[in-house]
């Protein structure tokens, strides 16, 4: 019994196996096309279409599967009716993956595929698989794709961004031997900026293998900004990793924001090379050079993700620096920024603006700081320059700072750089979390030398001293003329002991004898007591407390203010001789009018008065003239060990 058993068992095992055989080899696997129609259309609610052969060779893990002529619509509120049309599937699907409900294909071929891909403004995405388009799980995972001529559209009308594509693959003989890639190109628009790129890459396009690297080669330019890179990516719906050579150049580098998300300072045109690598939450900008305006500067930049915020941090050095460069960084309005680039409409009317407000502001920079981008990272870079190009007039030099924001608050700290053979030292925070921006400068200045600190000024030249001096100011505004021409604090300059130019004192006294012979035997130096201007400023305007200037010969005291809302200047110097001129005008000086172009003048009413008593002391005598001219003091020593005390404090 247990043999007749066994024996009908393996009849029974022998007509399954040869029924599994013949199924396998006359089976006809169209017969599935329906099924799969139905279950697709079922699972996602939009129709898939078979209308070519089916094919299938069973394997473990991967089964190779073949399918010409295939269609997927697209769901209702898309743009399109089809998401995609495919002359020819030649895919291998893992099955392991599979029987878990998740449709994975390993190595895929398309031939002549027509793919539009579409995000809705409410964040709809047509690639997911499940009804409402939301699930990010719910899409097909690929890991490798082969392209034959295709055409591949994207759209997201909320970001203002459609692109067409084409790619095919392109066959070239090398050594004798046939090799193929892939070439691509693609014009569009993305986030309201044109597009147009352009390279090639390896013939097996690397979509989610996180251990092949991708060869590739682009060439793109995106507005007014163009990027080359050559290199490998791994994972080109990841980026996982990256290593490129690659140039980039533009208008500014704060066109770069819609690309990286990350907010740059305002700039004129620029240029760079350098290395670009990317693995983790870690991108790296290595050994970089460029220009930025007439600036030579060259660096490591590096971001680290991961936080709340992109942490950028890095060293730059700028072999040469040219001071113009700095204008829209700090908020300065830069006139000329047009003529070495060709701004878009939206940079056009900014520079119109600017230009139009520069002209009713004369002189301090309004160009205003985007806030709202500042908290889009956090960042810590040191700064450098070792050369600073400059107009003549202003003796500065060795640039050294540390730029650090930290959630929206700008701090440049420490802040060093050379002036006129001395150094100015401090901080400035700008804090971007408040609207207007809260404004704090701290600045000292040390050992400033007198005769380089006017270099443009020949009198100057034969003066010697030290100047010192602190400015403590706070202020609020979104641009520097907003937040000095709002500013409280106090401003102070001193000058303990050293010499100067006799000449200018006497011209600023109107010495006219002395002068006279100055200008015969060249000019020469007195002593230098004191020089101090100490400044109470409350709502942008710096109130003088003291101005002074005492030398051996002559007392200069000064009264006034200067309005920084305004950009006007309204200051009078009064000269106190010490020793007796036998021709002197002897009257007020007074400094008025707008920063961009101030107007020195006397008192023309003392003037004239001591002129017509000349002219009446010349009817009764004709050497009584000279007496209402001459000028006998009574200038004394001031107080200035007392008074440099007082301005410290």
């Amino acid at each position: 019994m247990l043999r007749r058993i066994l024996r009908w068992l393996g009849y029974l095992l022998a007509a399954i196996t040869i029924t599994i055989v013949l199924l396998i080899l006359f089976f006809d696997w169209n017969w599935l096309r329906h099924p799969i129609e139905r279950a697709v259309t079922e699972k996602t609610g939009r129709a898939l279409t078979i209308n070519g052969n089916l094919d299938v060779k069973l394997g473990w893990p991967v089964t190779r599967v073949q399918v010409t002529d295939i269609t997927f619509a697209n769901p209702a509120w898309a743009r399109q009716p089809l998401m995609f049309s495919i002359k020819r599937v030649d895919g291998g699907i893992r099955l392991p993956q599979l029987f878990e409900r998740q449709f994975w294909l390993s190595t895929v071929r398309l031939t002549q595929p027509q793919v539009f891909l579409e995000q809705s403004p409410d964040g709809r995405k047509n690639w997911l698989l499940d009804r409402n388009q939301k699930d990010e799980s719910a899409q097909a995972k690929i890991d490798r794709i082969v392209l034959d001529n295709g055409h591949l559209t994207y759209v997201d009308p909320a970001q203002k961004t459609q692109i067409q594509a084409a790619l095919s693959t392109r066959q070239t003989l090398s050594q004798g031997a046939a090799t193929a890639d892939i070439v691509f190109s693609a014009q569009g628009e993305y986030k309201g900026m044109p597009l147009n790129a352009s390279g090639s890459g390896g013939t097996i396009l690397a979509l989610s293998d996180e251990t092949t690297p991708y060869p590739i080669n682009i060439k793109a330019s995106l507005g007014h900004t163009q990027l080359q890179a050559a290199g490998t990516v791994t994972s080109l719906t990841r980026f996982s990793a990256v290593d490129l050579n690659m140039m980039l150049k533009g208008y500014s580098l704060d066109q770069l924001y819609p690309l990286i998300g990350i907010a740059l300072p305002r700039t004129p045109a620029y240029s760079t090379r350098g290395h670009l690598l990317h693995n983790a939450k870690q991108w790296r900008y290595e050994k970089f050079t460029g220009r930025i305006g007439n600036s030579d500067v060259k660096g490591n930049m590096q971001v680290d993700g991961g936080g709340k915020r992109p942490f950028l941090r890095g060293n730059v050095t700028f072999q040469v620096l040219d001071l113009a460069d700095l204008g829209s960084p700090v908020g300065m309005s830069k006139q000329n920024e047009g003529k070495s680039s060709a701004p878009n409409r939206v940079q056009q009317a900014a520079s119109t603006q600017s230009v139009a407000s520069q002209n009713k502001r004369d002189v301090l920079p309004d160009l205003p700081f985007r806030t709202e981008r500042w908290n889009s990272v956090d960042a810590d870079v040191k700064i450098q320059a070792k050369r600073i190009q400059r107009a003549r007039a202003l003796p500065i030099e060795n640039l050294v700072t540390r730029v650090q924001m930290n959630n929206s608050i700008l701090t440049l700290d420490p802040l060093k750089f050379g002036v006129a053979g001395g150094m100015l030292a401090g901080a400035v925070t700008l804090n971007g979390q408040r609207d207007p921006i809260q404004a704090k400068l701290n600045i000292h200045a040390r050992k400033v030398l007198l005769n380089q600190l006017f270099p443009t000024f020949k009198l100057s030249k034969t003066s010697i001293g030290q100047v010192n001096g602190d400015f403590d100011l706070t202020g609020e505004g979104n641009a520097v003329s907003q937040m000095l021409a709002s500013s409280n604090g106090k401003v102070v300059l001193l000058v303990n002991g050293g010499e100067i130019s006799k000449l200018m004192l006497e011209t600023i006294g109107l010495h006219l004898w002395e002068i006279l012979q100055l200008k015969i035997t060249g000019d020469k130096v007195v002593k230098l007591n004191c020089a101090i201007a100490d400044f109470n400023v409350r709502k942008g305007v710096l109130q003088t407390r003291t101005m002074l200037l005492d030398t051996q010969i002559t007392t200069i005291i000064g009264s006034g203010d200067i309005n920084m809302a305004q950009e006007t200047i309204n200051l009078d110097l009064v000269p106190h001789t010490k020793v007796i001129s036998p021709l002197a005008l002897r009257t007020p000086i007074y400094i008025r009018g707008k920063f961009a172009k101030p107007e020195v003048s006397i008192d023309k009413t003392r003037l004239a008065l001591r002129s017509a008593g000349a002219i009446a002391l010349g009817v009764i005598n004709p050497f009584l003239p000279i007496i209402p001219l001459v000028d006998t003091g009574p200038g004394k020593n001031s107080e200035c060990g007392r008074l440099i005390q007082a301005a410290k404090h």
